[in-house]
């Protein structure tokens, strides 16, 4: 007994090897600007509220932390920046810090997605925004100003990713040149719809046309749905001038597109990096739009049901979930009858086919399904069968860091943590890709 005890003494005391741990693929989708009240808003209006959304069906959560450098809320890119790469960066920061190269967490020169296509991995971008959108950009590009789309859009062509379906028709050619949704941007005159079918791309412009492929006998494909967005990101006043729905009709939804990304993804034996932003959610929200965010909402959620049912089949894959700020701030503003007499002067909603003001008590711009003084949103029936009228009011048109939420399913969901750093968005997918759990930058 003596020697066995010195035994595992002399053996704990040796640095042996870890066991490799699993690794696969993953799905991150980034439904940006939508903090934890977007999520409740949206499962009123599609669940009710003892309902459960795809979002609350992933088991594990973590309270996301999302200060970059300089500042406590960060910038879309500088946000984008730290989930693509696991290290900190300055709030003006698109793939780089400022105008500084980086290497990842790993050591790695470059984003995590660069990183997996050199070990093997597919890879693919969806963004119901256009191409240069930082969300889901900084993994295949890095420039020194956000501003240069052009740029952007040549490296992310130029990565070797198999799936890009997105916006951003004018930044893929030159001016003056025609395309299927209108006139090109770009100033070099290089056409990258030319360039991206020498490089074997299948390519696709509408729904109709995505639907109409035999997607296990596409290798690459790339889609390119507006000329710029895929949604218009206005207020509801200057939508109903125009008259402009929130998206534009014809092009696939997010969910859409990611279905189809993980169609072609998924036949590959050594795993896959997806990365799907809804980039509705926070455009919608910076113009105080309540309407088109909850429509944004609605579609980021069916995002996550794709990424859930897929995990049924392929359990293999991580699927992560969080936003890196908090939109425009965004509250919902429900009156019960019992207290709506004395409550800050706001009369009961039930009855009412408009909010009855424009503004909160304390002058916080409110919005119904519309507008300002417009039909109240309704939630869906609670358990009791009973359906409730809210608003929703706005601290601002800016990014805040507001109360958002990581959360995962699938390969190494369990080691979310609860604290979740935006930079633990890379360890995460890190872990799932390549087996390997990496400490924090010092």
């Amino acid at each position: 007994m003596v020697l066995r005890t010195l035994a595992l003494t002399l053996l704990g005391s040796l640095s042996l090897p870890a066991e490799p741990l699993p690794s696969g693929s993953a799905l991150f989708i980034h439904p940006d600007g939508a903090g934890v009240n977007v999520w409740g808003a949206a499962r009123f209006l599609k669940v009710g509220p003892d309902g459960l959304l795809a979002w609350d069906q992933l088991p594990e959560i973590g309270i996301y932390r999302g200060h970059v450098k300089d500042g406590l809320t960060p910038t879309s890119h500088a946000g984008a920046t730290c989930h693509a790469y696991g290290v900190k960066v300055a709030a003006d920061s698109y793939g780089m810090d400022l105008k500084k190269p980086l290497r990842a967490l790993s050591g790695y020169p470059g984003s995590i997605m660069q990183e997996a296509l050199a070990r093997g991995k597919a890879v693919g971008l969806v963004n119901s925004g256009h191409i240069g959108e930082p969300g889901t950009g900084v993994f295949l590009a890095s420039v020194r100003k956000r501003k240069n789309v052009d740029a952007i859009a040549s490296q992310i062509l130029q990565s070797g990713a198999q799936v890009l379906l997105l916006g951003g028709e004018k930044f893929f050619l030159p001016e003056g040149v025609e395309g299927f949704h209108g006139p090109g941007a770009r100033s070099d005159q290089r056409n990258l719809i030319e360039e991206a079918r020498a490089a074997g791309y299948t390519i696709v412009f509408n729904r109709s046309q995505l639907q109409a492929l035999d997607l296990p006998t596409v290798d690459k494909l790339l889609g390119i749905f507006a000329t710029s967005d895929t949604y218009h990101a206005k207020s509801e006043e200057l939508q109903a001038a125009e008259g402009l729905d929130h998206y534009e009709p014809e092009a696939p939804t997010v969910a859409e597109m990611t279905e189809a990304a993980l169609t072609i993804l998924s036949r590959h034996e050594k795993g896959f990096l997806l990365v799907t932003e809804e980039e509705g959610t926070d455009n919608f929200s910076n113009h105080n739009n309540a309407g088109g965010t909850m429509e944004a909402a609605l579609r980021a959620d069916d995002a996550l049901q794709i990424g859930l049912d897929f995990l049924q089949a392929h359990p293999d894959t991580l699927l992560l979930t969080c936003s890196d700020s908090d939109a425009g701030g965004l509250q919902i503003v429900s009156i019960a009858e019992s207290l709506a007499r004395g409550y800050g002067g706001l009369p009961n909603l039930l009855a009412l086919d408009q909010l009855p003001m424009a503004t909160t008590d304390n002058g916080a711009p409110m919005d119904g399904i519309d507008g300002p003084q417009t039909a109240p949103f309704l939630s869906l029936p609670d358990r009791a069968g009973r359906r409730f009228p809210f608003g929703i009011a706005w601290a601002g048109k800016m990014d805040f860091s507001g109360g958002i939420a990581a959360r995962a399913a699938g390969l190494h969901a369990e080691r979310l943590p609860l604290n979740f750093d935006n930079t633990d968005t890379y360890r995460m997918l890190y872990l799932a890709l390549f087996g390997e759990w990496l400490p924090h930058a010092e």
